[in-house]
């Protein structure tokens, strides 16, 4: 596992409040937490002496650890919880039924349904919040049924009504299951619902207003005093709604650019509450101006098309663009609406700008931080492996279980450390099962038998194993026809196998080199096997996975490739198979009850 260097973290770390995410080796979050004061909770997590056993686990598997700053300590508990249900740690509380944000539904049916919603968002209608608790979606659901008769009752009940219900009685309900109320009128009262949960209120209350004043002309008393009821308890419900800022949906961006890089932070405003944030290191050319890449950086991130997030309907800028005008108008081609871009802001949009310019800020200081802890621990590298340069570094390993599904990987490290993109796996095969020599010749053979440009020929190539993995790279580089070669090393485990006691192999173990245990320069070879590892272990189970599920299916008679696919694909993949009742296999189409059945029966070893 990468060692993680905290003192040189804790010294970059701020004061100020924010939420903190650990990862672990496989770069998984493990645990998200909240702070008033950042550097002084996460600091508490490094003590000499700590007396939690869950905590010392957890630190001990802390690779690397991201903040984001926070104005308040309230804003820092919203964006946490956010976090966790994103992630799931492994180390957090977690609520597996969702229980953070609750939601009110308004059911897509010809008579729509109001209901309380927790979970993910199935079900076919529109979902109005989050609210703060469940207590407030069900205070709110019971005075909107006193206001607007739209049925609340499950649709199985509302099925298999033949007169009304005790709440068409208490005026609760229309009662559109037995027709009571034509559909144009149910569906005004619907509308009026619809409005109020978008926030329009006043649009509603002033409708009832009219309302209720010709009603009083009409000499309808009753129906006059109804509509100044509804009035009452709207204007009750108005006060009891909360919301976190004046704006329902807005994008903002921070900006810094300091010692040659760059940090742009985006922070995410929807439905009144910052919903995330995200910090972007662009790659800059030298001598590259703000505007220029703050203006390539919105036209990459909005207009490519890979961002999950909506275009939000406002994006507060840094500052003025020269090509703001025309930036708009493309993000409003793309969102089919008006986008409006605003630089020079005051008020709340200046106070979340400067969060975003703080966020951005902070990050350009930790990664200057970790980019001086990697210069460094290359130039202990260099010194210690007598090279003149390091560009490029890449590392091999292989996985398998008793021979079976073997896997190669190879990982690049540049002078920014690792280059996930430049990564790669193998399917190894046509060798002996468990041969781990004849697979290193094949991972290496896949590699580089056909590689002419020299950039990318590494400066060291390093081998997770003793002499006989690095005899095997060696004599495959013994008629390699470029004319720069690599370095090879063999990265040898010590014979506890514990981290810090490996030995270095050059000249086909002829020279060793030991480094001491706390060298920068072995943490990075440790990270680089590491990740090696990591990245040939997932591979592996991947490929295991993969058999295993299809192999399931495939000893089910009947079950053909399409039927198989058909499945996968419409219950999401070999879980939501595993997880489905009869009912829903019969729904896959080319599923008969009968084979639903089977399926259902060979899944779960039933007779």
């Amino acid at each position: 596992m990468a060692v993680f260097d905290h003192i040189l973290f804790l010294k970059t770390l701020s004061t100020e409040p924010g939420v903190y995410r650990m990862y672990d080796d496989e770069h998984q979050v493990i645990y998200v937490g909240k702070a008033k004061n950042l550097k002084k909770r996460v600091s508490s997590y490094f003590r000499v002496n700590i007396p939690d056993s869950k905590t010392r686990v957890l630190v001990s598997n802390i690779c690397h650890i991201e903040v984001t700053l926070t104005n308040t300590e309230t804003e820092a508990l919203l964006l946490e919880n956010n976090l966790i249900k994103k992630y799931q740690p492994r180390y957090n509380i977690l609520l597996r039924d969702d229980k953070s944000y609750p939601y009110i539904l308004l059911s897509g049916h010809k008579h729509p349904r109001l209901a309380f919603h927790r979970g993910a968002k199935k079900y076919k209608g529109e979902y109005f919040g989050p609210f703060p608790s469940s207590a407030a979606v069900s205070e709110s659901l019971r005075l909107m049924q006193k206001i607007f008769p739209v049925r609340q009752c499950e649709d199985a009940y509302y099925r298999a009504r033949s007169r009304p219900c005790l709440q068409h009685q208490l005026k609760r309900c229309s009662a559109p299951c037995v027709g009571k109320v034509s559909d144009e009128e149910y569906q005004d009262q619907v509308d009026m619902v619809r409005q109020f949960l978008n926030g329009k209120s006043q649009q509603v209350i002033a409708k009832l207003v009219v309302r209720m004043e010709n009603a009083s002309m009409a000499l309808n008393f009753e129906l006059a005093a109804k509509h100044r009821d509804q009035i009452a308890l709207l204007r009750q419900m108005q006060e009891q709604q909360s919301v976190a800022g004046n704006f329902a949906e807005m994008d903002v961006i921070g900006f810094v650019q300091k010692n040659g890089l760059c940090a742009v932070h985006m922070l995410m405003i929807r439905e009144h509450k910052i919903l995330g944030t995200k910090t972007y290191f662009p790659k800059v050319p030298k001598g590259s101006q703000a505007d220029e890449i703050l203006t390539s950086f919105i036209g990459q991130y909005y207009l490519s098309g890979g961002t999950n997030s909506r275009i939000a309907k406002e994006v507060v800028l840094p500052f003025s663009l020269l090509e703001q005008d025309e930036l708009a108008t493309a993000l409003g081609e793309i969102a089919q609406r008006k986008v409006q871009l605003r630089a020079q802001v005051r008020s709340e949009r200046a106070q979340y700008l400067a969060l975003a310019n703080k966020n951005a800020a902070n990050s350009i200081a930790v990664k200057q931080s970790a980019q001086d802890s990697i210069n460094k621990r290359y130039a202990l590298l260099k010194e210690a492996l007598q090279l003149s340069d390091i560009q490029r570094m890449e590392c091999f390993d292989i996985s398998h279980t008793m021979g079976e599904n073997t896997v190669a990987s190879c990982v690049v490290f540049d002078n920014q450390g690792p280059n996930n993109k430049e990564y790669r796996r193998y399917n190894v095969t046509g060798i002996t099962p468990g041969d781990d020599y004849a697979a290193m010749d094949f991972a290496l053979n896949k590699r580089y038998i056909k590689l002419q440009d020299e950039a990318k020929v590494p400066d060291v190539i390093f081998i997770d194993g003793g002499k006989g993995q690095l005899g095997r790279a060696e004599a495959f580089f013994a008629d390699w026809p470029l004319d720069k070669l690599p370095l090879l090393v063999g990265v040898a485990k010590g014979t506890s196998r514990k981290p810090g006691l490996e030995t270095l192999l050059i000249d086909g173990g002829r020279r060793t080199v030991n480094l001491d245990g706390d060298s920068p320069a072995l943490h990075l070879i440790q990270h680089i096997r590491d990740e090696s590892h990591r990245f040939a272990i997932a591979g592996h189970r991947n490929k295991r996975q993969k058999q295993r599920n299809q192999s399931m299916l495939e000893e089910i008679e009947g079950v053909g490739h399409k039927r198989r696919q058909a499945l996968l694909k419409y219950l999401g993949g070999m879980q939501g198979v595993k997880s489905a009742n009869i009912h829903q296999l019969k729904q896959v189409p080319g599923i008969s009850p009968k084979t639903a059945e089977k399926i259902f029966n060979h899944l779960h070893d039933k007779a």
